[in-house]
């Protein structure tokens, strides 16, 4: 099995002439001027502390939102030698998470505000390559990253992007098996594809990737936690995996997780969060601003409560109208 390469936790005190992965928040303001804008690239994670069951840290999505910054500014620099890419600290909130102690949960409104002012002050600065990363599949919360890179790409004629909406739910989905299988080299069991169905909150693969990234933190009790699944209709409740089945705050089969599946998810990531992240770069179109398709349904907009609101005071106030004549 690969090595699994250490997350950055130190840079150069000078950024030089030839590239290199930094952090933004250890560079002074005179070193970041005398970057070449056409040749740096920032990367920050907008990514919730959230419950994750009894076995998981509620920084499990922000852990692994920062290491596949990590990955991706690796993969940057390979692919464009000579570059700068700059990792910016992690703004910890968000939207549509499952809310217990610990978890930052905020208006989706506030989770595109924060990430629209932190893009748009580093395109007021001169940088045109912005790249959001995200481990929190909540679906406002999605779609609020990427509205906040469409207005600054917009307003600012840059080009930011969230690469977690295109990836996601596609992964969620089981659009990714065969890939997954090809970098196991082997197909799942028939087991395996048992614990795999309805697996999306501190599960398989969240638990997998914990196990990989930060196995200090994961508490050995996931080896017995049973399955929790839940139906669409239960799925309408707030807070459903807290207030239904065990109510232990997981959805998925955390005890059929290993290190295998956390490295196979590892290697998928990397390439397709690649293949989302390249255009931004190399399209001479607008090809590069992709989304989700929950970006597409109007009811997960941030402005779809706002939009509501008013045509029912456009309704109320023609009701009286018609009342008063």
């Amino acid at each position: 099995m690969p090595e699994t390469p250490p997350p950055i936790h130190e840079s150069s005190s000078s950024t030089g002439s030839g590239g290199g992965i930094f952090l933004l928040q250890e560079l002074n303001f005179t070193e970041l001027e005398k970057l070449d804008r056409d040749r740096s690239v920032v990367l920050f994670a907008v990514s919730p502390l959230e419950e994750h069951g009894p076995h998981l840290p509620i920084g499990t999505d922000v852990f692994t939102a920062d290491f596949f910054c990590a990955e991706l500014g690796r993969r940057i620099l390979r692919e464009k030698p000579g570059w700068t890419v700059l990792i910016g600290p992690p703004l910890p909130i968000g939207a549509s998470a499952f809310d217990q102690a610990g978890t930052l949960l905020v208006r989706a409104r506030t989770v595109r505000n924060a990430t629209l002012d932190y893009g748009a002050a580093l395109a007021r600065h001169g940088f045109r390559y912005i790249l959001v990363t995200n481990g929190h599949a909540g679906p406002r919360h999605v779609v609020a990253l990427e509205e906040a890179a469409a207005v600054v790409s917009r307003r600012y004629g840059v080009r930011m992007l969230s690469v977690s909406g295109p990836v996601l739910w596609k992964f969620m989905r089981g659009k990714y098996t065969e890939r997954l299988e090809a970098l196991l080299g082997r197909p799942f069991t028939p087991d395996e594809r048992e614990a795999l169905r309805g697996d999306t909150h501190a599960g398989l693969w969240e638990t997998s990737l914990l196990l990989l990234i930060r196995p200090d933190l994961v508490n050995p009790i996931y080896a017995n936690l049973p399955p929790a699944r839940f139906t669409l209709l239960e799925a309408l409740r707030k807070n459903y995996p807290l207030r239904l089945g065990n109510r232990m705050g997981y959805i998925g089969t955390p005890s059929a997780a290993q290190k295998e599946f956390g490295e196979a998810a590892r290697r998928l990531f990397g390439e397709i969060v690649w293949e989302v992240a390249r255009p931004v770069f190399d399209a001479q179109d607008e090809s590069w601003q992709q989304t989700s398709f929950l970006y597409k349904v109007p009811f997960f907009r941030t402005s779809f409560p706002y939009v509501v609101m008013m045509i029912a005071l456009l309704l109320a106030g023609w009701a009286i109208i018609r009342w008063l004549n």
